[in-house]
């Protein structure tokens, strides 16, 4: 009977539907490929549950890249953001034991969650099993149903890539409760609030909510988190091959072990700052009331802390900026403000390197190296990607340089360290349904 169900769903994989699918979302050079690791990863499944007799429902998540607004979400500020052709995907069928049992590629363990507790458990923060808890205990809280289920999952949205592989795997997750328990009833940003809920409350990051958000919706988007709760969120038309350009993120090869703490001061100085001029975020201060009290600030928050609330301030409004420059075609525009950015978040946000190790500045490099080629070339742009502190750096490349550019950064940062991106047009997925 396996075996059956099996040949059932790689024929399916291997029609028509399938590749049309699949051209959307990994583009037409990349079918046969993406069709070979979805076979691979049906393979991977009934393997590791060989009792399971039922055709495997497969999910994707896509990852993420930020365009525009580093650091800006946690304090309800505006992001521009983007689904990108690397995803997570998972091959899933329902259980009746009530436990959700998930095997990841290339990690030896087995993730297990049993659902009839969903408290916090402490001795599991910063693990996938609390991230797998807190989205099922959020489902519940908010009366959506949950159950058990296997799963075998594979990703190429690389933990370090700056992608957001944890958001990634966070929106795969609930999708996955969505399409086997809800009738995938469970809407987009509300996936993506269910995501960050289990991040912050069970997982004990303190991140902001653009990741969930840009993997859950998917496309190129204009989110305003100004009210948290109901994100305003826009789809932008654009297309980066019309005007000439790649996008391409560089892995510096840093690591992101140990830097929860750079990460968590971030909003926490941001928040003392708007507490201290009576207001709960920086999105709800102007920069003439910050700019009167820098003095008694300078005493209660500190220097840092003021220099990042100016990067917020100038930061979430070059976001609205950058928005009408890509709705209105103004891309030289939109470069510039890009470049503004990088600027502001190397001596304001203070988000290159760690100043718990100094000596390793792969970004500051990278940057370095980038804006040197960029100069000599006449063209581009290129800024911090994502959190910081170490990962990768995001660049803007003429189509005709990448290749160039590939080669003299690479050299550096290794083999396969520059990734050309592509925007993918939808965000978490149930694909069964799709495939005919």
């Amino acid at each position: 009977m396996t075996r059956i169900k099996r040949q059932g769903i790689v024929e399916k994989l291997k029609g028509t539907h399938a590749r049309d699918l699949f051209t959307r979302l990994y583009g037409e050079k990349n079918i046969d490929k993406q069709v070979d690791r979805y076979i691979r990863l049906i393979d991977n499944f009934y393997k590791c549950f060989t009792d399971t007799a039922d055709e495997a429902q497969l999910f994707s998540s896509p990852g993420r890249t930020e365009l525009g607004g580093n650091h800006t979400d946690h304090n309800h500020g505006r992001v521009i953001a983007a689904a990108v052709n690397f995803d997570s995907i998972a091959a899933v069928n329902r259980t009746d034991d009530n436990t959700i049992t998930l095997y990841s590629e290339g990690y030896e363990g087995v993730f297990r969650v049993e659902l009839a507790s969903l408290e916090v458990d402490k001795s599991e923060q910063e693990t996938t099993n609390a991230l797998i808890r807190g989205i099922a205990a959020r489902f519940k809280q908010l009366g959506y149903n949950i159950g058990g289920f296997n799963a075998y999952v594979s990703s190429n949205v690389l933990g370090g890539s700056g992608l957001s592989s944890s958001a990634s795997i966070e929106i795969l997750i609930g999708a996955i409760l969505s399409g086997l328990y809800n009738d995938n009833k469970v809407g987009a940003k509300e996936l993506a609030m269910i995501g960050q809920y289990a991040e912050n409350v069970y997982f004990n990051k303190p991140c902001g909510l653009m990741d969930q958000m840009a993997c859950a919706v998917g496309g190129l988007v204009s989110i305003d988190f100004k009210n948290e709760g109901k994100p305003f969120v826009r789809k932008i038309n654009f297309d980066l091959d019309k005007v000439g350009y790649s996008l391409l993120v560089v892995d510096t090869g840093g690591s992101h072990a140990d830097l929860t703490e750079d990460y968590a001061n971030i909003p926490q100085e941001m928040k003392k700052v708007a507490s201290s001029l009576g207001k709960d975020v920086l999105r709800e201060v102007e920069d003439k009331d910050l700019i009167k009290n820098i003095k008694s600030l300078r005493e209660k928050v500190g220097d840092r802390a003021i220099l990042r609330a100016i990067h917020f301030l100038s930061e979430d409004r070059r976001a609205k900026e950058q928005f009408m420059a890509l709705q209105e075609g103004r891309f030289e525009d939109f470069l510039r403000m890009v470049k503004e950015s990088a600027d502001s978040s190397w001596k304001y946000l203070q988000n290159v390197y760690t100043n718990q190790r100094p000596e390793e500045q792969g970004l500051t490099l990278a940057l370095a190296l980038t804006e040197g080629f960029i100069k000599k070339k006449g063209y581009g742009a290129c800024r911090v990607h994502g959190g910081g502190f170490a990962g990768t750096i995001q660049a803007y490349i003429k189509i005709e340089q990448v290749e160039e550019y590939r080669t003299f950064i690479e050299e550096v940062f290794g083999e396969n360290s520059a990734t050309v991106l592509s925007f993918r047009p939808y965000g978490s997925l149930y694909l069964n349904p799709l495939l005919g």
